[in-house]
């Protein structure tokens, strides 16, 4: 396994990628996942990186963990950094031995919104303004949202939109509500969230799905009856709180890999 660290602007990405051996298939080539951990813009919870990056190896993933800029950074910081890593995933899929067609961002809670912001903003004159090269280079080939925020409107978290946007916050605010930005160029898109959830309401996974599905964008979406926010694996290999270990909910890495091998 090639493990290091690479410094994106001031985001950080650690590449977890599989290698090749002559007596299994010396032409592999995976998907990758590139993943964002949640934390309200304002921390990056641990329970959402290398745990997550090694059920995604097991299951015949490349993946990248980003911890980007955070508070007191605001958009589109973070956003132009995630974009710049999966340009630069792309630029070296020949040496990861990865499969270019297939880049999945995936992001946890606020970094769902992240993941969710690359895929609605990917083909827009925003990201232009930041980065060299054409848009094709940063698009994500799916989405991987994990009870993520969504919405600045009534479910909103409290925190991640406010802490995303700062001062420009009242200015900004209408266009972080991600379900009114879906068009027919977002990614396909795998998204699961439990009810149970009482920091991001399960209607965030709700209005973006419907906005995927007036667009015409494939998804598929899981939703559980039980489990608290911040599930992450929802086993005791990412938290010691009985509340937050709810295996009817994790299957969901199970379904995802399916998903990736029948539509991406």
């Amino acid at each position: 396994m090639l493990q290091k660290t690479i410094a994106i602007d001031n985001a950080e990405l650690t590449t977890y990628v599989l290698e090749n051996y002559p007596e299994i298939d010396p032409n592999r080539k995976r998907p990758a996942v590139i993943i964002c951990p949640g934390g309200a813009y304002k921390l990056l919870s641990n329970t959402e990186t290398e745990a997550i990056a090694v059920k995604m190896m097991a299951l015949g993933f490349h993946a990248f963990v980003l911890r980007y800029s955070i508070k007191p950074a605001i958009f589109p910081q973070s956003l132009i950094e995630l974009a710049k890593c999966v340009q630069l995933i792309r630029e070296h899929s020949k040496n990861w031995h990865i499969d270019e067609k297939k880049l999945i961002v995936a992001g946890f809670s606020a970094g769902g919104h992240l993941a969710a912001s690359l895929g609605v903003f990917w083909h827009t004159p925003l990201l232009k303004e930041y980065l060299t090269g054409e848009a094709q280079s940063w698009k994500p080939n799916g989405l991987l949202l994990s009870y993520p925020v969504i919405t600045s409107g009534p479910f909103s978290h409290e925190s991640s939109i406010p802490n995303l946007l700062g001062k420009t916050y009242e200015m900004q605010k209408e266009k972080m509500a991600l379900e009114n930005q879906v068009t027919k160029h977002t990614p396909p898109t795998f998204i699961w969230h439990t009810i149970a959830d009482q920091s991001v309401p399960v209607e965030n996974s709700l209005l973006f799905s419907n906005a995927l599905q007036t667009a015409g964008v494939p998804f598929e979406l899981h939703i559980f009856p039980n489990g608290v926010h911040g599930l992450s694996l929802a086993t005791s290999e990412t938290t010691r709180d009985s509340k937050k270990i709810e295996l009817a909910a994790a299957v969901w890495p199970k379904l995802f890999q399916t998903w990736v091998y029948e539509n991406i």
